[in-house]
């Protein structure tokens, strides 16, 4: 069977692909013509390159069974909110269009926590909670759950599609990084001399791409399915890269309004000047809730695995050195 792949190039879509091609699956990995390759090299796939949005999309899925829509536009810039929208929403739209037209069988599609909002005092939700769209932090966010709604709606229609919304993964092939993998390597650098009173929700990557698989195999069409397993908060997390690593985790936490003045200046002040901003007013408002999730359903339903944490910022902390991001 074939299975066509979205955002394969990144990191939770690169750890699926290699999911698919373990389990017996031929893999059509859609990039586009600017990827950086690297987590697809060697990889005995089919690449095919193109845009979430261009409207003959199906003719490239022709052949395939199903669908994995990983790729999706991430940023806290406020200035990105139209491309956002465009690649997340729009583009959604679109793939889950193509699939239709191209007679995929079966989509799975990647949506985040980040859509499902948080619980009041940080309480653990699971998939039956859903904030407002209005109480979502963030233009991010905010498409993230209009994009979903997409799904939903091809899934109402009759489409087979299943949705997981994955919390924060952690482990080897971090290419970006991503926000979590930023964590990870901010103390390895020792750029963190302060930290926030935050928390979320953590789970090895590789059972989040399996936690696909079995979304395809088990999952209900129009359900969706959090993929996460441990909370915890930003200051357990550093103690444990403290403990794998040896270096001192920080010990002092940072009042949320310095942070958040510095990014105001920078995006508001700096940016529209022509310097590059470094912190995002939306990504210091965030790390002012603790963003826990209860992936109990994911468990039981699909047989979401519980791996270690501790094994999977072993593998992050070890790619990261080996790949040159910590001298």
């Amino acid at each position: 069977m074939r299975a066509f792949v979205t955002g394969g190039t990144g990191f939770v879509g690169s750890h699926v692909v290699r999911s698919l091609l373990q389990e017996g699956y031929k893999v059509t990995a859609l990039v586009r013509p600017s990827s950086n390759l690297e987590n697809l090299r060697s990889l005995e796939i089919d690449i095919v390159k193109g845009d979430l949005t261009h409207p003959e999309l199906w003719q490239q899925m022709v052949g395939c069974q199903y669908l994995f829509h990983v790729a999706a536009h991430y940023s806290l810039w406020q200035v990105d909110r139209q491309l956002l929208y465009r690649h997340n929403v729009i583009g959604t739209r679109n793939v889950l269009e193509a699939a239709r037209k191209a007679g995929i069988e079966r989509t799975v599609y990647t949506s985040s926590v980040s859509a499902i909002g948080v619980g009041a005092g940080g309480k653990a939700v699971d998939e039956s909670y859903q904030s407002s769209v209005e109480q979502l932090i963030g233009s991010y966010k905010k498409s993230k759950f209009l994009a979903e709604q997409e799904a939903k709606q091809a899934a109402a229609r009759g489409q087979d599609v299943v949705i997981v919304n994955p919390s924060s993964p952690i482990g080897s092939l971090d290419i970006k990084p991503t926000p979590t993998g930023d964590i990870i390597l901010r103390f390895l650098r020792r750029e963190m001399p302060f930290y926030m009173d935050t928390g979320l929700n953590f789970i090895d990557v590789r059972d989040v791409a399996w936690g696909h698989l079995l979304a395809l195999h088990k999952g209900k069409s129009g359900d969706r399915y959090i993929l996460g397993h441990q909370n915890l908060s930003l200051k357990q997390l550093l103690e444990q890269l403290s403990e794998i690593t040896g270096l001192p985790a920080p010990q002092r936490t940072i009042n949320p309004w310095i942070p958040l003045s510095a990014a105001w200046i920078d995006e508001r002040i700096l940016a529209p000047l022509g310097k590059t901003p470094s912190v995002p007013i939306d990504g210091v408002r965030m790390a002012q809730q603790h963003m826990y999730y209860d992936a109990a359903k994911a468990v039981r339903e699909l047989g979401l695995p519980q791996s270690s944490l501790t094994a999977a910022l072993k593998d992050a902390v070890d790619w990261f050195i080996t790949e040159g991001y910590v001298e």
